[in-house]
């Protein structure tokens, strides 16, 4: 089960750094940002995002110990959005020992 859980998110990571890459070439974000922040669907999809990372982020602090590293990971999920959540997924599924499964990835370090 690790050993798919790694090929899938590590999948899932090279595809979103693909996608935000190309679209950073094709599009500025800070340039379309006026426009975007006016659709409703753009705003519902930013409240949608922060919940998750939220969310996402309540369970980073429960299994991670040192405020540094709680503090930078939270960064790097509000800044690098599923990058960054996929990122601290791996790191954790590549630390596993030989032997640990799903428990260990999601109990305390």
């Amino acid at each position: 089960m690790i050993n798919f859980l790694k090929i899938i998110f590590s999948a899932l990571f090279l595809f979103m750094c693909y996608k935000v890459i190309a679209t950073s070439l094709e599009s500025n974000l800070f340039d379309e940002w006026n426009f975007l922040g006016s659709i409703p669907w753009m705003r519902a999809t930013l409240w949608d995002f922060y919940a998750n990372i939220f969310i996402i982020t309540l369970w980073m602090f429960y299994k991670e110990k040192s405020i540094i590293l709680k503090i930078s990971v939270v960064i790097l999920f509000v800044c690098l959005g599923s990058i960054g959540t996929l990122g601290y997924i791996l790191v954790k599924l590549f630390q596993l020992k030989d032997g640990e499964g799903v428990n260990e990835l999601l109990s305390k370090a």
